[in-house]
């Protein structure tokens, strides 16, 4: 098999292509997919700033990626009941749960302690 410098190039470009695709926009694109998910399904009860909008609703900003993960996939499973929860986590596929909780696990927060 004969390789050409200008073969070699062509595959090199296409590897890093491909591990850049990989690495930190991929992140970045999950969470702004999850954004936009956030603003269709979540908002009305969490906010699309994981600042909770009603009572009994819990805030989900800055909390942790894997906790959001979870919790999610427990409502859809149903082994954690809540009636609106339920529902909601039962419309959403495996990259939804993703990229949500990349979303609402992004945010910063700060806290304040009292005087």
């Amino acid at each position: 098999m004969h390789v050409t410098q200008r073969g070699l190039l062509v595959l090199s470009l296409v590897v890093a292509a491909l591990a850049g695709a990989l690495t930190e926009p991929a992140r970045a694109a999950d969470a702004v997919a999850g954004r936009a998910k956030a603003r269709a399904v979540c908002q009305t009860c969490h906010g699309e700033d994981g600042k909770a909008t009603v009572a009994g609703a819990a805030n989900l900003s800055g909390q942790q990626k894997e906790y959001l993960v979870e919790q999610l996939r427990a409502y859809r499973s149903g082994s954690r009941r809540h009636e609106q929860m339920n529902i909601i986590a039962k419309s959403l596929a495996d990259a939804d749960i993703e990229n949500v909780s990349e979303w609402y696990s992004s945010i910063k927060v700060t806290v304040e302690t009292p005087n």
